[in-house]
C-alpha cells in the first residue's frame, strides 16, 4: 500500500487545479535504476492504466504503481514539506536501507 499524508494530498491536489487536470488524473508512482543510491523515484501525473498495475486511494489521492516497483515501495508514504531543506514532495520509505541526500534516490 501506498499512503498520502495530508500535507501531500493538499499540494496534489492543488497542483490538479492549477495545471487543469481533469478528474480522472491520478498519481504515478515508479522505480528505475540509477541515482546516488541505486534506485531512483519516479512520480508524474497520468490519465491511463496499464495492464499490471496496481491501485491505491488514500486521503481522495489515487496513487498508481506497477506491480515492479511495488516490491520496493510498499509500505511508502508520500509527503510534502515546505521547510528550509527543500520544497516539494519526498518518499518516506520504510524498504529504503540508505538514501542520498537530495531524498531522490535509495537502496534496499
Amino acid at each position: 500500500m501506498i499512503t498520502v499524508s495530508e500535507s501531500a494530498r493538499a499540494y496534489i491536489s492543488n497542483l490538479i487545479e492549477k495545471e487543469q487536470k481533469g478528474p480522472e488524473t491520478f498519481v504515478r508512482v515508479g522505480v528505475k535504476t540509477g541515482g546516488c543510491s541505486g534506485l531512483e523515484y519516479l512520480l508524474e501525473f497520468d490519465t491511463a492504466r496499464k495492464d499490471g498495475d496496481e491501485v491505491f486511494e488514500d486521503n481522495g489521492i489515487t496513487v498508481v504503481v506497477e506491480k515492479k516497483a511495488l516490491l520496493y515501495l510498499f509500505g511508502t508514504e508520500l509527503d510534502y514539506s515546505s521547510g528550509l531543506n527543500g520544497k516539494g514532495l519526498f518518499f518516506n520509505n520504510p524498504n529504503a536501507s540508505r538514501t542520498c541526500s537530495c531524498g531522490e534516490s535509495f537502496a534496499v
